[in-house]
């Protein structure tokens, strides 16, 4: 491994608040958008991957309320691995219960695991760490 690496600030930061943004947007989604959220887990054709983690319209607010505090926290630079591991934590489910199976596109499952390799970045580099070659 290269330890003489050095990693643009702003470049790091940038990506946190683009990343950051996507579950914001999809929090404001499962809350705003209930009905919709959960018809399209009733479509889905692994949906019972979503009732294996519990009733969806109880795990559809519950993954808002916590895709919302922790981007909040990926936005804010704060405790950004705990925030990156919790969102992984709760897109991977997502993504195998909504994205999996569908014939029609793979657009939005290769989005998610572009999203989840984002995350993994934030899990893998402590760019709280003052030991992280950070310029």
């Amino acid at each position: 491994m290269n330890t003489n690496l050095i990693v643009s600030r702003l470049s790091v930061q940038i990506f946190r608040v683009m990343l950051s943004g996507i579950f914001l947007v999809a929090s404001f989604s499962h809350l705003i958008n209930l009905e919709k959220t959960l018809q399209r887990i009733e479509q889905a054709k692994f949906k019972g991957i979503a009732y294996m983690f519990g009733e969806p319209r109880f795990m559809v607010i519950a993954s808002g309320i916590v895709m919302l505090i922790a981007g909040l926290s990926l936005l804010a630079g704060f405790k950004t691995r705990w925030s990156a591991a919790v969102l992984v934590a709760v897109i991977v489910p997502i993504t195998l219960t909504i994205q999996v199976g569908q014939i029609t596109t793979l657009g939005p499952l290769f989005k998610n695991i572009a999203i989840i390799g984002g995350l993994t970045f934030f899990i893998m580099n402590d760019f709280n760490n003052s030991q992280n070659n950070i310029s």
